[in-house]
């Protein structure tokens, strides 16, 4: 996974820190996305799906370990992953957030370098979290799909497809026979950009369909679709 495709939501109550480190972590090449609070953080979270959070503890309105736990059992943040920032000789505070779901815990003050260090060690957990980063180009039977350019090549003949029917038919390609389940296409696809509904994805396996054959796309009443070949 490229640098730039990395999230990481910075969350403080301090001006001064979310100034200094987001500049460092953006300078590293990341995005970076800040909140002031823990209700914003969780907020922000469940919109941007961040690979990372590095999450104060002391906050007004909803502190870090309040934040933590909620964001651990939200729906596709299970994965990620959350460290949190604790100020010298607050013992109580790193059991606390790692009895909430927390993963690390980082020391304040610390130097820019070292946290910069800190976050490249904490992100190569990221190829161990139970999900693999894609390939930028797959093959599927007779269907090459190129996620850098976004280009369908299918039977020799290169189709160019609306960015949700693509980001649609990567989600199904991705697992060949696996059924993918409404609410999942949904937040894979759609996310928080939109507020759809099933119909959406009907209409979209319809066009993903006339376009590359009604036989790769299956339908499971009730549950999903799936892509076979």
């Amino acid at each position: 996974m490229k640098k730039k495709d990395i999230k990481i939501l910075l969350v403080d109550d301090e001006p001064d820190i979310l100034e200094i480190v987001s500049y460092n972590l953006s300078a590293e090449g990341y995005d970076v996305f800040t909140a002031k609070n823990g209700i914003e953080a969780v907020a922000k979270a469940k919109k941007k799906k961040p690979h990372l959070v590095i999450l104060d503890v002391m906050m007004p309105e909803m502190d870090g370990i309040e934040a933590c736990e909620i964001i651990r059992k939200t729906a596709g943040l299970e994965n990620t992953i959350i460290t949190f920032l604790t100020a010298r000789g607050e013992d109580y505070s790193q059991m606390a957030g790692f009895d909430a779901g927390a993963d690390d815990y980082i020391t304040k003050p610390i130097r820019p370098k070292v946290l910069v260090s800190k976050v490249k060690a904490l992100l190569r957990r990221l190829k161990n979290n139970g999900e693999e980063e894609e390939a930028d180009i797959i093959n599927v039977g007779d269907i090459t799909i190129n996620r850098e350019e976004y280009k369908i090549i299918n039977l020799g003949e290169e189709i160019i497809l609306p960015r949700k029917e693509f980001e649609l038919l990567s989600l199904l390609t991705s697992k060949p026979n696996k059924v993918f389940k409404r609410e999942v296409i949904l937040d894979r696809v759609w996310g928080n950009e939109v507020v759809v509904g099933g119909r959406t994805i009907d209409v979209h396996i319809r066009k993903l369909r006339e376009k590359l054959g009604d036989d790769h796309f299956k339908t499971v009443k009730g549950v999903g679709y799936k892509f076979v070949l």
